[in-house]
């Protein structure tokens, strides 16, 4: 932090909420199309979306990790993106402040539907192994 101005600060922490509502996102769509892909067996197609996924989550975390020692080195310890957002000047505040809420929906939206797709990749994985454990009644109501 210290080579660079609060003003190059702040341009680095705008810049990277926007890259993450852009890949948050695709993140999303792409979580879509990983529940479609789970309802019909597709493998092959949860292959390649999880190859597309982990770039995208992985550039989103290097963006947190940067947006939290920015944050830490613009105003401290246990500093917050709210705080950072407030000490700015409009427009620059409006701008990052509905970014930011974009993001916070985006991802919770995100955490959704991994928590969804998860549930059914589990649920599939325990039917098959009760149809290759020759279990009785596998489709039988519980």
């Amino acid at each position: 932090m210290s080579r660079l101005t609060r003003q190059q600060a702040n341009l680095l922490l705008a810049d990277g909420v926007q890259a993450d509502v852009r890949d948050s996102a695709e993140v999303l769509a792409l979580l879509e199309r990983q529940f479609e892909a789970a309802l019909h067996h597709r493998s092959s197609e949860l292959t390649l979306l999880a190859e597309q996924l982990a770039p995208l989550l992985d550039g989103m975390e290097a963006r947190r990790q940067q947006r939290v020692s920015l944050v830490r080195a613009l105003l401290g310890d246990g500093a917050t993106m709210a705080q950072c957002i407030a000490g700015l000047a409009e427009p620059a505040r409006g701008a990052l402040a509905a970014a930011w809420t974009a993001l916070e929906s985006t991802v919770q939206a995100c955490k959704a539907a991994t928590t969804r797709n998860g549930g059914l990749l589990a649920e599939q994985y325990t039917v098959m192994q009760r149809v290759l454990h020759g279990e009785d009644d596998t489709y039988a109501p519980r």
